[in-house]
């Protein structure tokens, strides 16, 4: 799929004249036209799921309008609930990406926060840990979030003309500082009674919620290649938004092919609507979407395939996860983020997952 040269050419053009005129603000416009940050191939890929977004609710209004059975009118319901939930997540990101890296990466540690409150709301904790999770919640968040921030490329002002490289911060803090300082600090509560249990609540819950999926924003500090060991000139932001789009397609396809060819359950006990069938079908779809999609990466279209099946083993692994851990609670959704659906951390639970994997895959090939 080779795009023509004159079109991305000419909508960085475009979009440098329309900043230059209602925006008023050059530093805002210098950011906007950034060329590392948002590029025509991003502005191409947000438009591919602006699109696709409108189609789908085209056909859920057309839909609607038909005679159909009450199996039929609870599907459509469930569909349209989550094309609510797409519409906003999709706004949400667009205004973190206005708001360039920082708010990129503050909107992603709001997202955890919440997700990591539903997680801990979920799980049984005692009054003993209050003080455990107010270090979790404001100290070691945070500082995850501020060491993802400052990247390879820490301020000026703050660490003068010494090269630091915080990955190598980050990528332990909390995996092993953090996860050795829970126990010790629920060991001073004073309080025994089901230690063992607490203690790996709240290091499970900071690892999905906020370790895992603080990678990705991660992906924005990456200097990346291409295999042929040439810069890669493309947008970091691109990248983040196909692992975001591959992430959440590949829980909705599985679900598909699940429903179309599915017959031997992935875990019958945890969740009975995921199948064999279904994960093969949405590896193979998956990695098909993807690889038609690797223009806005510096993937060649067989690594890009390659990789969006692997995010789809991940996501769906996440989703499996999460399933087993409201079993085990008794309850359905983690939460509710709108009315009548499921909370934040079911819509993030296959992107913590697929995110710490994807990041490292490229880290590793690709730069």
């Amino acid at each position: 799929m080779n795009s023509p040269q004159w079109l991305f050419d000419m909508i960085p053009a475009m979009a440098m004249q329309s900043a230059a005129g209602p925006l008023h603000d050059p530093e805002l416009a210098h950011k906007l036209n950034d060329p590392m940050w948002l590029t025509t191939r991003t502005f191409i890929l947000l438009a591919v799921i602006l699109v696709s977004l409108s189609i789908a609710t085209v056909v859920a209004v057309l839909m609607s309008r038909r005679e159909k059975l009450s199996i039929e009118a609870a599907m459509l319901d469930r569909f349209n609930h989550r094309l609510r939930v797409w519409w906003m997540m999709t706004g949400i990101l667009v205004i973190g990406f206005l708001l360039h890296k920082t708010g990129t990466v503050l909107l992603f540690g709001l997202v955890s926060f919440w997700a990591l409150r539903e997680f801990v709301t979920m799980t049984p904790t005692r009054r003993a840990d209050h003080r455990t999770l107010f270090w979790v919640f404001f100290i070691f968040l945070p500082l995850q979030y501020l060491l993802v921030l400052f990247g390879s490329h820490p301020p000026h002002w703050l660490f003068g003309d010494r090269h630091i490289d915080f990955y190598g911060l980050y990528s332990i803090f909390i995996p092993v500082y953090a996860s050795l300082f829970i126990p010790a600090r629920i060991a001073l509560s004073g309080d025994s009674k089901r230690f063992l249990e607490r203690s790996a609540i709240i290091q499970a819950g900071l690892l999905i919620c906020v370790y895992s999926l603080s990678y990705a924003p991660a992906l924005l500090d990456l200097e990346l290649v291409r295999t042929d060991g040439t810069p890669w000139k493309g947008s970091n932001l691109s990248l983040l938004v196909f692992m975001l789009l591959i992430a959440q397609l590949a829980s909705v396809l599985e679900r598909g092919w699940s429903r179309l060819a599915g017959s031997r359950l992935l875990a019958e006990k945890i969740n009975a609507s995921r199948t064999w069938e279904g994960l093969f079908g949405s590896m193979v779809t998956t990695g098909l979407i993807a690889s038609a999609l690797y223009w806005a990466t510096p993937f060649m279209p067989w690594e890009a395939g390659v990789i969006g099946a692997v995010v789809t083993i991940m996501a769906i692994a996440g989703t499996l996860t999460m399933s087993a851990i409201k079993r085990d609670r008794g309850v359905t959704d983690t939460g509710t983020l709108v009315q009548g659906h499921a909370g934040v951390l079911d819509q993030i639970d296959n992107v913590c997952f697929a995110a710490p994997v994807f990041y490292h895959v490229t880290r590793f090939f690709y730069t």
